[in-house]
């Protein structure tokens, strides 16, 4: 029997789509099929610019046919079904099966309800471009039926959001809602007002144990400046989650808030493919991620390669960001590439260059190499500067050259005792190309207003 020589790519996440793009662009000599059950690569970070309709579809929800063509890759949209690691087979819902020489596992986590009562069945979670539409269709309903009704408890009720989970993801979610809401019930003719955003979490701080830790103070203070100000329930743990109400517990008593809509956001579990693995105990870690090489193989199965949420370098544990999975994408790429050649692998260096959080709409904050913080719309078009140069759309063309900070040029250009400089610096160097120019021109005028204003 022939030895099969292609390598197959599960999850179309940012590890899955980047490996794939990176061993494209480095002319891979075999074959690579990459599978995902979705039409759209879903751009998680920018999830919210397109609910908020600050960004359309086909930037944050490009189809993966679409950032594939001409590239070699084979797409397959189907589920997977099993992996079987010693007879190196995927097996696919659809009844197809394919046979790898390799294997990348990209599969990412899902949600977990952490067993409170009545949250799968009643809380709206955000994690897919499902999730997303369904919020957004879900809050255009309460909205429309709120403008129309007289009582006042009612109504109340269609209009107050919980977002459960102070992480990222809540605070986030929290802080686009509060400016986004209030607009879309004036529009409708209600008073924008009577918009009530709540963030409740079980720990006393928010961001705790999170990347953007440091960023706390600025999120606190920023969340209080939205439309309408969000609404703080720390040390407040969900018990249960009816259709129009949550209960929770906070200071030892038994609370009960209704809401129409209660959004989801804290908590992740194991990709069930990955549980499914034979893979020992002793190979993975406490949560059940698989336990990886600093090259990202599996021990017992060199042939497979890991990265994402799924995976874990043992003693180097890295956060479940969108920066982390490019990085490891671009490790696998090269190592796949390497094992073909008959090359040396290299261990997956990943450099965590800052952390950016959106904090309402035109409004951010963000760290750089943990030297300095920006906050506001310098930070927002930090922000966004920084995805649209990761975004692998036709439109920007992607480049397996492209890191998301350039480590070595940062560094040489920057000069802690100008701030202003380093801003327009790193816009630069963040957005390389036409969006880090049109990013950087408007932070010289936001900055030359600054200081005109100082002057007068």
């Amino acid at each position: 029997m022939n030895p099969i020589y292609q390598t197959v790519i599960v999850g179309g996440g940012f590890t899955g789509l980047f490996t794939a793009l990176h061993l494209s662009h480095q002319h891979y000599p075999r074959s690579v099929i990459l599978i995902d059950r979705e039409e759209r690569f879903c751009f998680k970070p920018l999830l919210y610019e397109y609910f908020s309709g600050e960004m359309d579809a086909n930037q944050v929800l490009p189809r993966f046919q679409d950032l594939l063509k001409g590239s070699g890759v084979i797409f397959v949209q189907d589920t997977v079904e099993s992996i079987d690691l010693h007879q190196k087979q995927v097996k696919l819902t659809s009844g197809t099966c394919y046979d790898y020489s390799n294997l990348v596992l990209g599969l990412g986590s899902v949600s977990s309800y952490l067993h409170v009562e009545g949250a799968k069945e009643y809380a709206l979670p955000f994690w897919t471009t499902e999730d997303a539409i369904a919020i957004e269709r879900h809050l255009h309903e309460c909205l429309q039926k709120a403008v129309k009704i007289q009582d006042p408890e009612e109504r109340r009720k269609l209009l107050t959001v919980a977002i459960i989970g102070a992480g990222a993801s809540g605070v986030e979610m929290a802080a686009t809602l509060a400016d986004l809401l209030p607009h879309w019930y004036a529009a409708l003719g209600g008073n924008s007002q009577e918009i009530r955003v709540l963030l409740l979490n079980h720990g006393a701080e928010i961001l705790k144990g999170d990347i953007n830790t440091h960023l706390r103070e600025i999120a606190e203070s920023e969340l209080q400046k939205r439309t309408v100000p969000i609404e703080m329930l720390m040390g407040a743990e969900a018990t249960a989650i009816q259709t129009n109400s949550i209960e929770y517990k906070q200071n030892g008593k038994s609370e009960t808030l209704p809401a129409a809509t209660i959004i989801w956001t804290t908590g992740t579990s194991v990709h069930p493919l990955i549980k499914d693995l034979a893979v020992p105990n002793e190979h993975r870690d406490k949560h059940g991620r698989l336990l990886v090489t600093p090259t990202l193989q599996l021990p017992d199965f060199p042939e497979v390669f890991a990265g994402g949420d799924c995976a874990t370098v043992e003693n180097n544990s890295l956060p479940a960001t969108a920066q982390v999975a490019y990085q490891q994408g671009a490790a696998i790429a090269y190592n796949l590439k390497a094992i073909a050649l008959g090359n040396e692998l290299k261990q997956a260096r990943v450099n965590l260059r800052g952390t950016l959080l959106k904090l309402g709409l035109d409004d951010a904050a963000a760290s750089i190499y943990n030297v300095f913080e920006v906050k506001g719309e310098t930070a927002h078009l930090i922000r966004q500067g920084t995805y649209l140069e990761l975004l692998p759309t036709p439109i920007h063309n992607f480049k397996a050259t492209t890191e998301w900070l350039n480590e070595e040029i940062f560094h040489d250009r920057m000069d802690p005792n100008n701030v202003g400089k380093t801003v327009v610096r790193t816009a630069e160097i963040v957005g390389a190309g036409v969006v880090g120019v049109l990013v950087a021109r408007k932070l010289l005028k936001m900055l030359g207003d600054d200081k005109n204003n100082d002057k007068s």
